[in-house]
């Protein structure tokens, strides 16, 4: 059910008409102004090293939010920065505490650090969940109370809005839907754990399904193995994606079987949270964009919900600037 947007963060709207973004990955950094109805500008990338000191860590912020904030338009202003890092981190204290695609930062107190050098206002959180926190604000979730957020692409993270805020459980590491665990059985997850939905249907699962079947039978997927030029570890998930829509049997079977590993995971988020829409953001979604029917059809066979049915599974609305976009949604509620 859609509701008017959270009451806090209409009057948070009024304090900050514009913010900026900021995106830290294990390779680059991007930041950009956002303003209070989502829209993005003026965002800037540049390299980082995530090996290096956590100073250089720092200072590869730091370099584009300078060059950023010399643009005119600001006038100097003092605008709020929100920051999308690696977890894990401590969203209440700002701390990045161990991440494995930094290695440069070991609690190292990153909000504490944009204060101290631009004095505003900073604030920190996670990509999937700040990237939640945009669509409810700006995108596919907007006007909806509680809100289930996935990004599937490389690996799958997810994101829970609730009553318009970000929920982190007791100490800000809740939300981890991609480790959650549907067969037991199955492959070890980076995580160390067994069966995750993320060693499963992310990208890496889907690439690393298609070459074990064609090591198994090479002729199973001909048009797949053509695709990567007959090399079966060139095998990338957009490919499956190409060769099912090309007829390719082996390829339909992956995308198949990913459909449903989606279904047994999404009707366990169901029977757990109920939430009122289900966003579905990164690579693999965009890929599975034209199967949303069916994925939302097989939910029934893996739901006690019996009104499963009536939860919308929607594409989300920012791309890849999705942590831009949600470092700045970050601004607009209170901590």
């Amino acid at each position: 059910m859609r509701e008017n947007p959270d009451e806090n963060a209409q009057m948070s709207y009024r304090d900050h008409p514009q913010m900026v973004g900021v995106d830290i990955g294990g390779t680059k950094v991007a930041a950009g102004f956002v303003n209070d109805g989502g829209a993005i500008s003026r965002f800037l990338r540049a390299p980082m090293n995530p090996k290096g000191t956590a100073e250089e860590g720092f200072a590869a912020v730091a370099s584009v939010l300078d060059t950023l904030l010399t643009d005119p338009a600001v006038g100097g202003a003092k605008l709020p920065i929100g920051v999308c890092a690696p977890g894990p981190l401590d969203p209440q204290t700002g701390v990045v505490l161990n991440p494995p695609n930094v290695p440069c930062w070991r609690n190292f107190p990153l909000t504490r650090e944009l204060e101290r050098r631009y004095g505003v206002t900073a604030r920190l959180d996670n990509d999937a969940n700040a990237a939640a926190l945009a669509e409810n604000l700006w995108g596919a979730g907007r006007g909806y109370r509680n809100v289930f957020y996935t990004c599937i692409g490389t690996g799958i993270g997810s994101g829970i809005v609730l009553d318009g805020r970000i929920f982190h459980g007791r100490t800000g590491s809740a939300a981890e839907g991609g480790h959650v665990t549907i067969d037991f059985h199955g492959p070890t997850c980076n995580c160390g754990k067994k069966g995750c939905i993320e060693a499963l249907a992310s990208g890496t699962a889907i690439a690393r399904r298609a070459r074990e079947a064609i090591s198994r039978d090479p002729e199973s997927g001909a048009q797949l193995l053509a695709m990567a030029n007959g090399t079966s570890t060139a095998i990338r998930s957009e490919m499956v994606g190409r060769a099912a829509s090309a007829g390719d049997a082996l390829a339909e079977q992956i995308l198949n079987d990913t459909i449903e590993f989606l279904a047994v995971w999404i009707g366990n988020i169901v029977d757990l949270l109920e939430p009122d829409v289900i966003i579905l953001g990164g690579g693999v979604s965009e890929m599975l964009r034209p199967h949303f029917s069916s994925l939302q059809s097989r939910l029934k066979n893996w739901c006690v919900n019996a009104r499963c049915d009536q939860i919308p599974l929607v594409p989300a609305h920012y791309g890849e600037n999705s942590g831009i976009a949600g470092g700045a949604a970050l601004c607009l509620v209170q901590a």
